[in-house]
Order: C-alpha cells, then sequence, then structure tokens
C-alpha cells in the first residue's frame, strides 16, 4: 500500500494513527516533531504525511510550510491532525500548504477514510 509519515509529540495519539493505518496495510514511519518529520519525508519520500500541529521545535504548520518550500517534498499530501479547531486555526493549516485538517478527538475511521480519499485523488494521473 502506501509509506505514511506519522509525527505528533502525543505517543498516545502516534500509536493510535500509526495502529489504524498500519491495519489498512500501510507501512508508517513514526516520529515526534516537525524537524524529525521533515527528514523522515526527505529520507522516506512517503505517499503521505500525519502531522499534528503544536509539536516542539518545528510545528507541523512550519513543517508544511518547510516541506511546500522544497523542490522534492512539494508534491506530497499533508494531513494535518490537531486539537486547534477554531475555524482560524483550520484555514491556516490550508493556507499553510495542507491538504487536509482532521481535529482532535477524532474517529480512527474518519481518519482512515480521509487518508485513503486523499492517497487516492493524489495516486489519479494528472
Amino acid at each position: 500500500m502506501a509509506l505514511i509519515v506519522v509525527a505528533d509529540d502525543d505517543v498516545d495519539i502516534r500509536d493510535l494513527v500509526e495502529f489504524k493505518l498500519s491495519t489498512l496495510g500501510h507501512d508508517i514511519v513514526s516520529v515526534a516533531d516537525g524537524s524529525a518529520a521533515v527528514a523522515a519525508c526527505r529520507d522516506h519520500r512517503p505517499d503521505l504525511a500525519v502531522l499534528d500541529v503544536m509539536m516542539p521545535g518545528l510545528t507541523g504548520l512550519e513543517a508544511v510550510r518547510a516541506m511546500r518550500g522544497d523542490s522534492d517534498l512539494r508534491d506530497i499530501p499533508v494531513i494535518l491532525l490537531t486539537a486547534r479547531a477554531q475555524q482560524s486555526d483550520v484555514q491556516t493549516g490550508y493556507d499553510s500548504g495542507a491538504d487536509d485538517y482532521i481535529t482532535k478527538p477524532f474517529s480512527p475511521k474518519d481518519l482512515a477514510s480521509r487518508v485513503e480519499a486523499l492517497l487516492a485523488r493524489t495516486a489519479e494521473p494528472a
């Protein structure tokens, strides 16, 4: 299936996301912060990245901006997964370059559906 980078500083959330996506057959690279997420994307060229917004060091917003500014990473789809649910936060997430935005608490089933939909959308020929 797909290779997905998952970045969240909360180990319980990270484990939940990793478990749910791996049960769908995806390979997961898990990291704890935005800097490690960008590095993992450089090292592994994943099909998708799922990033928490509020992480120490490089935030998810900063990580997606860095990815969009890098010609080798800009085409990797990104889902932001965050507790920040205000409309302005959602808009900031999309303005930063995210392809989707999921608020916590979230349904693992909803996460799986949105991951699958984004992977299908980005796999379609242009």
